[in-house]
């Protein structure tokens, strides 16, 4: 029985003695209201039945129902058995940075194409999982929650950081667009949530450490993979056929480069560890670090998250609500006195008038006028 509705059966009992002390109570009103009409004995004569006993039925069959119908809300349950529970559905938000140093080619043949190669990976093997995608630069744009990793790498891969609208690297707009996709899917309340930030760098704009805290108060862990390091690496102009052009350059003819500043690395360590669980992977020589993501959460989904044994057992509170009803259906249909049979008397036979039609005996004289 669950424990939060052991109170209801005191309340029960307690309910079921008062209507009982009322019956009873009742019953002595109706003898001192009997003694006040006349002498016990001359009443007595004059009804054709005593209802007292079955009024008594009554009485208990109603007090029983009471009973019973507040032990079928208490949830009464019996026996013991065992259900599996499916894995914890884990939500995960995939926050891209688009900004145009993505395009610098120390990770082959680029850090944003092999970053969408390695999130299509991270979708197909996370499998169970729910994938978000944000995709960011100075604005971020997103993709709502769906069990269609598919759908998540593709809304990716036909984006490419000419497609954003403002320039940059805003870290913390995207943290909070990320945050929010969550907290409107009213599903998500009850999953493990995720954020997984991939970034070449940092955000000179806003606080994306103080969004990140805010973020894993809420319960979501923040993971930042950073792609780069500190060596300048040059950042080369596409065109839309993906083809290098030509490199960028600033206002004075010099070559754009990026860099991963110490104070940028730092943040981002910053923001990794803002959340609880939260981690930092900076990309090696090469590659871009999401796969060791991605086998960190394929780890945890088997463990914490993976399919459990859970004790139940069965409900049965249709039994004594069933028994309730019943019960309150006999009390309603008893009559307080036998239904009374009418017996139609015979009418006394019609008495003949003397003389008539009565025979003669033989020899008899008929008397003449």
């Amino acid at each position: 029985m669950k424990l939060a509705v052991w109170y209801l059966l005191p309340v029960g009992i307690a309910v079921a003695s008062l209507v009982a002390v009322m019956l009873v109570l009742g019953g002595f009103r109706v003898r001192r209201a009997m003694r006040q009409f006349g002498d016990e004995e001359r009443i007595a004569a004059l009804r054709t039945y005593d209802s007292a006993r079955r009024r008594a039925y009554k009485g208990i069959l109603l007090v029983l129902a009471v009973l019973f119908a507040f032990f079928a809300a208490a949830q009464p349950q019996y026996g013991k058995g065992t259900r599996l529970i499916p894995a914890t559905n884990i939500d995960v938000v995939v926050a891209l940075d688009f900004s145009k140093s993505m395009y610098a080619k120390d990770v082959v043949p680029s850090r944003i194409f092999r970053a969408k190669l390695e999130i299509a990976r991270l979708v197909k093997e996370l499998r169970g999982a729910r994938f978000a995608a944000v995709a960011f630069a100075g604005e971020p744009m997103g993709f709502p929650l769906t069990a269609d990793g598919a759908a998540i790498a593709q809304f990716l891969r036909q984006l490419s950081p000419n497609d954003m609208p403002v320039g940059g690297t805003a870290i913390a707009r995207a943290l909070r667009y990320s945050e929010n996709m969550l907290t409107r899917d009213p599903k998500s309340r009850n999953h493990k949530r995720v954020i997984i930030l991939v970034t070449d760098g940092e955000d000179l704009e806003g606080d994306p450490v103080a969004a990140a805290k805010a973020i894993g108060n809420g319960g979501t862990t923040v993971h930042v993979v950073q792609i780069g390091g500190l060596t300048a690496e040059r950042i080369p102009e596409i065109d839309e056929q993906g083809r290098v052009v030509a490199w960028r350059t600033d206002a004075k003819g010099r070559p754009l480069m990026t860099q991963l500043s110490p104070e940028g690395e730092e943040q981002l360590a910053a923001i990794a560890k803002a959340s609880p669980g939260g981690m930092l992977i900076r990309a090696a020589k090469g590659t871009t670090g999401i796969e060791e993501i991605t086998a960190a959460l394929r780890a945890q989904m088997k463990s914490e998250l993976s399919e459990r044994v859970e004790s139940v057992y069965a409900d049965i509170y249709y039994y004594p609500l069933a028994l309730a009803l019943l019960l309150l259906l006999i009390e309603v249909f008893l009559a307080e006195a036998p239904k009374r049979v009418f017996v139609r008397a015979t009418p006394p036979p019609k008495k003949r008038p003397l003389g008539l039609g009565r025979r003669q005996p033989k020899g008899a004289e008929v008397p003449h006028g």
